[in-house]
């Protein structure tokens, strides 16, 4: 049995209906089972199934092969509901995948297919937003009310906090990777110079390796390369962080929070992020609110705890009918 708190900060669920979780990224997936007391008794990290226009359908497969097995290996444990997390442009409310750009899917019915594949009521939402609440409920942003929890990974997109309520703005708020802070490179969207495309992980490695024409396996290896004088990996860095202070500065004129929570790969940089951003963001901001440039602190987990609070959500809404009880 792995406890929650075991991998993420002292995050504990407690008592309440036993679910299982999924967190799908556009690079890995991540699959938990937690039962009734709150503690994570199978956890399984997986390169994300890629095949074209099929992606969709291959993740549902996933999740239901992967539900199946869990509950199969676990057959003390029955849990009532599943939480999917997925990224991209989601409705919450239709239960649909509209679009990603990365995975290649376009307006897929995520919550009516893996309801019917698994035989369990669906929570479902965007991969960002979810880790974004258990970030909120449970980690570094708890004490704010007016925050943004925004992940840097693969992608680049945010959780937005107001008066402590989550805002989704129709599934369309917090991409704040597709605003546009640079003349290029080309963005996966469509666009050009979006913060996503200059300063992502996945971006970070691939502007090193079509500027020196060294392959680097990631945003770590980078910055490794730029600590030890290569100025190519000098140049990239600088860039992205110049890039990221640029996009919190509109995101801090636009909505004032109290603090910005950083997670996803490339807050794992720690004080190599986190110095230079906050100075750069202090250099560009005037009469604005400062706020408060916090690292994550659940962890890699957060997505799959925050699939899973949704779907004990889920549970409390509904009648002890629909619920099983």
């Amino acid at each position: 049995m792995k406890p929650l708190s075991s991998s993420s900060a002292g995050a504990d669920l407690g008592a309440g209906g036993a679910v299982l979780a999924f967190d799908v990224g556009g690079t890995d997936m991540k699959a938990a089972l937690v039962d009734g007391a709150g503690a994570i008794r199978a956890l399984e990290r997986r390169h994300t199934p890629h095949d074209g226009e099929h992606t969709a359908e291959a993740v549902v497969a996933a999740v239901a092969e992967l539900s199946a097995r869990f509950r199969a290996e676990h057959p003390e444990i029955e849990p009532r509901a599943l939480g999917l997390l997925v990224p991209g442009h989601v409705d919450d409310v239709a239960g649909v995948g509209i679009f990603s750009e990365n995975l290649d899917w376009h307006d897929f019915p995520f919550r009516d297919r893996v309801e019917e594949a698994v035989g369990l009521p669906v929570s479902f939402s965007h991969d960002v937003r979810g880790a974004g609440e258990a970030e909120h409920r449970l980690g570094a942003a708890a004490p704010y009310d007016d925050v943004v929890v925004m992940a840097i990974g693969t992608g680049i997109a945010g959780a937005i906090f107001v008066d402590g309520k989550l805002y989704a703005g129709g599934g369309m708020a917090g991409e704040m990777g597709h605003s546009r802070v640079a003349d290029g490179p080309d963005c996966a969207c469509g666009g050009r110079g979006c913060l996503e495309a200059v300063a992502s992980a996945a971006a970070i490695a691939r502007r090193y390796t079509a500027a020196s024409g060294r392959a680097a396996s990631g945003a770590k290896e980078v910055l490794e390369r730029a600590r030890a004088g290569d100025q190519d990996a000098i140049e990239v860095w600088e860039s992205a962080l110049d890039a990221l202070a640029l996009g919190l500065s509109h995101t801090v004129a636009l909505l004032a929070p109290q603090a910005i929570v950083l997670g996803g790969g490339l807050a794992q940089a720690g004080p190599a992020l986190f110095e230079p951003l906050t100075a750069r963001l202090d250099a560009l901001l005037t009469f604005h609110r400062r706020p408060q440039l916090l690292p994550a602190s659940i962890g890699e987990d957060a997505g799959v705890i925050g699939a899973a609070l949704r779907a004990r959500d889920l549970l409390a809404t509904r009648t002890p009918l629909e619920a099983g009880a």
